[in-house]
């Protein structure tokens, strides 16, 4: 016979020799993070329904002995180290890292786990909008953390603090119980095309005009940027495989897959584009990087093109824009220029295209504006 639930209190079924059998989810293997399924018998399906009930009743129960070895920071770093730093990129498990040790921990870190409340958290998220900015420098000027910031480390400690319910530390979890800060939306940025010429005449005479021509029309992650070989490039094709990124950790660069499957892609690119990077690797044809550092001849740190960003904009005598906007620079203009969605997605690495839609707006809007223009013009010819 199949199994059937019974009022969501784990499933019941007959066995072939006659007897019922109740299953239930006993807790979680703190190792593998698999399910512990135990099974209760009995002659009859009522006998079952009440044993399942008192099973499950037990099972729900906080496993007060090991509860009151965690304190907060104590979980979080157990957390930290056997659940997030192995499944998630080295730039976010170094985002939760200073999270924990320089936000969380000094203000609720000694807290008992199973003491936690959703007004600990309430508190810790005010204290950090208000005075969470560590640096003196940042602090002068702002002395809280953004919103967005404050409702990573929320969401940092839910998936937390929902491990510590599955392991039976916790009842449930406190963060249920908070009111997390909006975000609040900043306009775009973006590198308008009336000053790309000087941007890209500053890049060239640094030296680093294929790069920063790449960026502009390729959008990609100045990660994924630096991690480029040259056997990435298929000139043939007019393609660029992007199939790793870098990203610096401790004082070390560490080079690893993306994040998602989706940033594993392959982007069509110009001929001109082809044509630079086959001119850039001319100057380097022993190195296996697109473009190599010429301090130390292997990968560029990240850090230093962001740098030489700042610098060509410096030199083009053109306001401050992050090298990020570049990225939205060449969304923007693809959306703009009549590339569908879907296609400028795919070439983002973005999980779908409603990401994409949502991030540009503005772009979109004005295609609908040029839409709607389009549409009144043809209606004035039938009218």
């Amino acid at each position: 016979m199949a199994k059937r639930r019974a009022n969501g209190e784990g499933s019941i079924r007959k066995r072939k020799d006659g007897r019922w059998e109740g299953r239930y989810t006993a807790g979680y293997d703190p190792k593998t993070g698999k399910r512990k399924v135990k099974s209760v018998l009995g002659k009859t399906q009522a006998e079952v329904k009440e044993k399942l009930k008192a099973a499950m009743e037990q099972a729900q129960q906080v496993d007060v002995i090991r509860a009151e070895d965690y304190t907060v920071a104590t979980w979080l770093r157990t957390w930290y180290e056997l659940y997030s730093k192995p499944n998630v990129r080295p730039s976010t498990a170094e985002y939760y890292r200073r999270s924990i040790e320089l936000h969380v921990g000094p203000r609720i870190g000694d807290i008992k786990l199973n003491q936690l409340t959703g007004r600990d958290l309430q508190k810790l998220y005010h204290d950090l909008l208000e005075n969470g900015r560590l640096r003196k420098a940042q602090r002068a000027k702002t002395p809280g953390l953004s919103g967005a910031t404050v409702r990573g480390i929320h969401m940092m400690l839910h998936n937390a603090l929902d491990r510590a319910v599955k392991e039976r530390l916790i009842l449930r979890n406190p963060t249920e119980d908070c009111i997390i800060p909006k975000i609040e939306r900043q306009e775009m940025k973006i590198l308008q095309p009336e000053d790309m010429r000087a941007y890209l005449q500053a890049a060239d005479r640094r030296g680093v005009l294929p790069m920063f021509y790449l960026e502009l029309v390729s959008g990609i992650r100045k990660g994924e940027l630096v991690a480029l070989l040259w056997d990435d490039l298929d000139p043939q094709r007019r393609t660029i495989s992007i199939s790793k990124q870098a990203a610096a950790r401790g004082g070390k660069i560490l080079v690893s897959r993306p994040k998602t499957e989706t940033s594993v892609r392959k982007i069509s690119i110009p001929q001109e584009a082809v044509e630079l990077l086959r001119r850039e690797h001319e100057k380097h044809p022993d190195s296996p990087y697109l473009f190599p550092s010429p301090l130390t001849g292997g990968m560029y740190h990240p850090d230093s093109v962001v740098n030489l960003h700042k610098k060509i904009l410096r030199d083009a005598g053109l306001p401050h824009l992050r090298f990020h906007d570049l990225r939205h620079t060449f969304a923007t203009m693809a959306l703009q220029n009549g590339v569908d969605v879907k296609t400028v997605s795919a070439m983002l690495g973005h999980y779908d295209a409603g990401f994409t839609l949502r991030t540009y707006t503005h772009a979109t809007r004005q295609m609908q504006e040029q839409a709607a223009e389009t549409m009144g013009a043809f209606m004035e010819q039938v009218m």
